[in-house]
């Protein structure tokens, strides 16, 4: 579909041009449109993007929104756990180099800035055999195994936590914060209440379980919603999009009719929506991803932080104590997640307005609002070499 304007000497060479690489989630899909947005405005004469990297549904989604078009490639993952795809994966990586190869010859940008994650690999690598500038940016206070492999091929790094300095070569190495859209500061909490059916006066507890859902959380939050909503509390949950139905028909078969109750269940918001839950909340129950972190952070939210205990490098885990530590959030591991133990930590935030502006002033320490221009800026200099 874009071969023609993929062919070099078609090309108007005074036009930049960036392939973005990444995935799969939210955390790493939209920080590259957020450093996008930041190039169209330092080149506003023109700048071309194209996105290599995995096939998934944020991927697709999020950049056809952007007007950016997708190429992907195939793509190993290392897990920590037992299943057969580790036998096949090894061999999917060196295929996705060949394709990220022939990809970038036809559109031979200036630059790549990849995000990281296992899709990002094919692509560093077939730009570092092409001597395309790289540019790394690693969202976590522990970074990501790729992106700890691909800095040996990075011209520039980003990081967003000082902790992950150790991680990667001091000369090439900035701190920058984790980019943050920019409509998740013009949330609206009136326009919520009113989407929602909810009320302005009544506290709001908003439940994200990042951009893929958490059925942990889920499943917690099933056992402990006959008890908030007899304390007056209203529940905004984002379910994630495979354990909608799951937990819909588990509310049909209990008798529940959330849009009755003060219980409103979505499967994922949109960056708007998500704005004005967020404007609404007094308190958010959160997994510890970098990118949701940094939009609370944004935003002032009271959090309870539950990382994932399954994520690679155990990077949630150190995102939420890293806040912890500065007084920005409360941490509950998931062993303890009892319902007793939710609810007590839910209600002390919910009865505490002066703890909550507390919290939310101290975890705004990691919101870095000009993220996304360091980062493009670094990626301009690049180009205008």
């Amino acid at each position: 579909m874009y071969l023609v304007s993929f062919i070099p000497y078609l090309h108007d060479m005074s036009i930049p041009r960036v392939v973005l690489s990444g995935g799969v989630s939210g955390g790493h899909t939209f920080p590259l449109i957020a450093v996008a947005r930041a190039l169209r405005k330092r080149f506003p004469e023109g700048i071309e993007f194209l996105f290599i990297g995995s096939k998934g549904y944020f991927e697709s989604q999020s950049m056809a929104d952007e007007k950016i078009p997708t190429e992907f490639v195939l793509s190993g993952k290392m897990r920590r756990y037992f299943s057969w795809q580790n036998l096949i994966d090894p061999f999917k990586v060196p295929l996705g180099v060949l394709q990220a190869l022939w990809k970038l010859f036809l559109y031979m940008p200036d630059v790549v800035f990849s995000k990281g994650g296992s899709a990002s690999v094919p692509v560093v690598i077939a730009a570092w055999i092409y001597q395309i500038p790289v540019v790394i940016h690693d969202s976590d206070a522990v970074a990501g195994r790729a992106n700890r492999f691909l800095a040996r091929f990075a011209t520039r790094i980003a990081i967003a936590y000082p902790s992950a300095h150790k991680y990667f070569p001091q000369g090439i190495t900035a701190l920058t914060g984790n980019p943050v859209r920019e409509e998740i500061l013009l949330g609206d909490a009136a326009r919520a209440a009113a989407t929602y059916g909810l009320s302005l006066e009544r506290p709001t507890l908003a439940i994200f379980g990042g951009s893929q859902g958490a059925t942990m959380l889920n499943e917690a939050i099933l056992h402990i919603l006959p008890e908030l909503l007899q304390n007056g509390i209203q529940i905004i949950h984002q379910t994630g999009r495979e354990n909608y139905g799951i937990l819909m028909k588990v509310l049909q078969d209990n008798g529940v009719d959330p849009e009755k109750n003060g219980y409103v269940v979505r499967d994922f918001f949109s960056v708007t929506e998500l704005a004005d839950v967020l404007a609404l909340a007094s308190v958010v129950l959160s997994r510890a991803g970098a990118g949701s972190i940094a939009e609370l952070a944004a935003t002032k939210k009271a959090v309870i932080l539950v990382p994932l205990a399954s994520a690679a490098n155990d990077e949630q885990r150190m995102n939420a104590y890293d806040i912890a530590a500065i007084g920005g959030a409360l941490v509950l591991e998931e062993p303890n997640l009892g319902e007793h133990i939710l609810v007590q930590k839910i209600m002390e935030l919910v009865n505490n307005p002066e703890t909550r502006v507390a919290m939310g002033e101290k975890i705004h320490a990691f919101y870095h609002p000009h993220a996304a221009d360091d980062i493009a800026e670094g990626i301009a200099t690049i180009i205008e070499r």
